[in-house]
């Protein structure tokens, strides 16, 4: 899994949270809309980078960070 955080500038409505798959959304003072949570694989990461470009959202900054699943508890 990967752990990812997508920086857009616009203030994205959270009714697109289930379509950026369940992300996380918060805004900033400065009129942007940090996306933040998961992704299975990198597939699901292209897919979501995909959607950014197809609403025509500014890309601010982007990171992501595999997850180790093995150690987390249940």
């Amino acid at each position: 899994m990967l752990r990812v955080e997508i920086r857009v500038k616009a203030l994205v409505d959270e009714q697109w949270s289930e379509w950026f798959e369940g992300l996380k959304m918060r805004h900033t003072e400065g009129d942007e809309t940090i996306l933040s949570g998961l992704v299975v694989d990198q597939a699901s990461l292209h897919g979501l980078l995909a959607k950014v470009r197809d609403l025509n959202l500014a890309l601010v900054s982007f990171t992501a960070a595999e997850v180790d699943c093995s150690s987390r508890e249940e």
